[in-house]
This record gives C-alpha cells, structure tokens and sequence, in this order.
C-alpha cells in the first residue's frame, strides 16, 4: 500500500466520452498487470454520477473479470479472482463504501484483513470509511463535466502509484 514517505505526483486528463474511460481503463489494466498487482490500492473519487463504477468495470473487464460485474453498492464489496494473471491468480475487491453511516462501519465489517491481505483494492466512496482505510497508492477523482465528459485528476501516492500514471 501506499508509503507515507512519497510525494504525491498528481496528473491531470480530460475524457470527452464513455470510450475515453473504457480506454483509460484498459491501459490501467496493462499497467496494472506490468506490475502483477500484487498489493494496490485505488481509491475512486467523485460525486453520484461521477463515472466510478463505470471505470470499475471497465477496469475489471479489462483484467480478465468475466460474467456480470455487480455494483457493490448495496452488499458493500463484491470479491472476484482473475485466474490467469501474469504471476498466478490475482485477487480483486471492489468497495462502495456510500451507504456507510460512520466509519467505524469499516472496522465492524472485518475489512481489516482484506485490506492487508495480497490483491488490488478498487474503493468507490473512500473517504466515509474516514481514517480506517489504509493511503491510497492511486486516487482518482472524477468530476462530471458538459455530456459524456470527465475532468480526471489523478494522485500516485506511492512507487506503486506512480507506476500506474498514464
């Protein structure tokens, strides 16, 4: 997970459309699987409508997720494994912390040891579980602009981070 000790390096980019996203995606997810996913965080910022879940599942399916890719809205996290990960099996969780009331949710639900366990963290709504999330390697904000277009900022928090920047 991210280290306290690297300076943010943030880095701006414009998506005119849906396809924009669906390619941003996709070259995380080259990224990503460069670096084998070891151990990574990303935390995706944005208001309701923003395009969270839609570059979620634009990024799991660029992993190799197959089937249906369900909101975790309502059931907070929905678990899957890609099996033919460069490295082995990759563990992925995909969060949507929104309905959360308190933080100390975070802590009741036992996500403690998913948290520190090996995988790659996709986390929609980050700050309602407040101080209780580990850093960020990578936050990615989303900000709705004119139609199908999104003012992305991006924060590497961490070598990890970095790594992943476009």
């Amino acid at each position: 997970m991210a280290s306290n000790d690297h300076p943010p390096i943030v880095k701006s980019i414009a998506w005119s459309s849906e396809a924009d996203t669906q390619a941003f995606a996709a070259a995380l997810a080259a990224r990503l699987q460069d670096q084998a996913a070891s151990h990574l965080l990303i935390a995706l910022h944005g208001d309701l409508g923003s395009g969270k879940t839609t570059l979620a599942r634009y990024l799991l399916t660029a992993l190799g997720v197959t089937g249906r890719i369900k909101s975790p809205t309502y059931a907070v996290v929905e678990p899957y494994t890609v099996e033919a990960a460069p490295g082995g099996p990759l563990a992925i969780w995909h969060f949507d912390f929104y309905r959360f009331n308190d933080p100390d949710e975070w802590e009741e639900a036992g996500f403690r040891d998913i948290f520190a366990s090996p995988g790659l963290k996709l986390v929609e709504w980050p700050e309602k579980a407040g101080d209780h999330l580990p850093a960020a390697d990578l936050d990615i904000a989303l900000d709705l602009q004119d139609g199908d277009a999104r003012a992305v900022t991006l924060t590497a928090r961490s070598d990890a981070g970095k790594a992943l920047l476009p």
